[in-house]
């Protein structure tokens, strides 16, 4: 399969299906493999753990993102596998025997008529960590829908909290649900590790979109529930307690400024110009300034459009006072402090040439996690994944005559 110090990942090939889609015949899956450059092996905090990916999109991929320091399929090698033959099967079981972890986004129940659920794998592997990602979980009335990120986001609340003050509800500009789906699993995968090195066995994690989208939900979440009243709504780029802070418009874009207290209120002032407001007693502490959130913030947004953003950054700079510029995602990449925390890598890729890539966004002392190889093409490393399990040339030839590889 891999040498130590590598991931096996297997992550079905579709080009859109919801979180828990039931397991189709003849689907293709594709076997990932990350092996990082001897040198490097032995230092990264996870060498040595196998990972056994059948998800698909993207909450699953953002697991083995974290667990290999890939971004969804960059550092794994490919297998392009049909667990609908029963050949295929006994490849996956195979694989899940020498496996320390096994991550899967299959509707409840719809991997058990292919003998790879966790009850039949914690038989063959009984230390396996078998991680399900769903919509909803692996209980409750809504347990066999489809989980789509977007629908989440809507149903859990987050939509409900998201545009502007008098707007309609709009989604998050990512798939956020889905992203903090994947952290939340692959942290109580990490947890389930480390109780292993104590009980020698493996468990199931249910996680679900619904349940981690509700955990996001944070402080508004928790001031409902003291206060048993709905939240106040949306808020748009403004903060609902906190008056200035929120987005305003300049000479060719936005800036977000914060003024969080009265003192740093009154260094916004200076900085506008306008220091005769800090004393306007409409707006001499936080209380009045909610109250007369409309016409400061307008009065505001009219001393900010007559300058440009850079104007206002070189104003604003060592100020002491929190303020942003609102960057798109060419500018962002481009940042000169994203390039110095080297969050943007380019690796070469066999039929793309130079790939440039979102690199790894933590840093260890110890170890150099990163890209190290590009994302595969489908059945890329076919055979060299299939010679690790013993197969030679004649088992290989007929699984492919067969349509059980591709």
């Amino acid at each position: 399969m891999s040498s130590s110090g590598s991931r096996c990942l297997v992550s079905k090939a579709l080009k859109l299906s919801p979180c828990s889609q039931r397991p189709r015949a003849n689907t293709q899956l594709r076997c990932f493999a990350s092996a990082s450059p001897a040198a490097n092996a032995s230092s990264l905090p996870l060498a040595g753990i196998r990972v056994l990916d059948l998800t698909r999109v993207l909450a699953g991929g953002q697991i083995s993102h974290v667990l290999t320091v890939h971004k969804v399929n960059r550092n794994k090698k490919s297998l392009g596998l049909s667990f609908a033959h029963p050949a295929g099967v006994g490849i996956l079981h195979r694989l899940a025997k020498d496996c320390d972890v096994l991550v899967e986004n299959y509707v409840p129940g719809g991997l058990q008529k292919y003998g790879m659920d966790y009850e039949s794998l914690s038989k063959i592997n009984p230390s396996l960590i078998y991680a399900s990602i769903t919509g909803y979980g692996q209980t409750g009335p809504y347990r066999k829908r489809a989980g789509y990120d977007v629908m989440v986001e809507a149903e859990m609340g987050l939509m409900h909290i998201t545009g502007a003050r008098d707007g309609p509800p709009v989604k998050v500009g990512v798939a956020v649900t889905d992203l903090t789906t994947g952290l939340y699993t692959s942290n109580s995968i990490m947890a389930a590790l480390i109780a292993r090195g104590r009980t020698g066995r493996g468990q199931h994690i249910d996680a679900a979109l619904s349940d981690c989208q509700v955990a996001t939900l944070a402080n508004i979440a928790s001031s409902v529930l003291v206060s048993g009243k709905k939240n106040g709504g949306r808020w748009g780029t403004a903060h609902p307690s906190i008056v200035p802070y929120k987005a305003f418009k300049t000479a060719d874009g936005d800036i977000l400024i914060g003024g969080g207290n009265d003192r740093l209120y009154g260094v916004l002032c200076g900085k506008l110009g306008k220091s005769q407001w800090a004393e306007d007693e409409r707006f001499t502490t936080n209380a009045l300034r909610v109250r007369n959130r409309n016409v400061l913030e307008s009065m505001i947004e009219q001393e900010t459009k007559q300058k440009t953003t850079q104007q206002w950054l070189d104003i604003l700079e060592g100020s002491g006072m929190p303020y942003a510029p609102i960057n798109d995602v060419k500018s962002t990449l481009e940042n000169e402090h994203v390039q110095s925390r080297n969050m943007v890598t380019e690796v070469d890729h066999p039929s793309c040439g130079p790939l440039k890539l979102v690199n790894t966004p933590v840093k260890y002392s110890e170890s150099t996690p990163g890209v190290r190889t590009p994302p595969p093409r489908l059945g890329q490393h076919s055979e060299e994944v299939l010679r690790d399990l013993g197969m030679d040339n004649a088992d290989i030839d007929s699984l492919r005559s067969e349509g059980v590889i591709a």
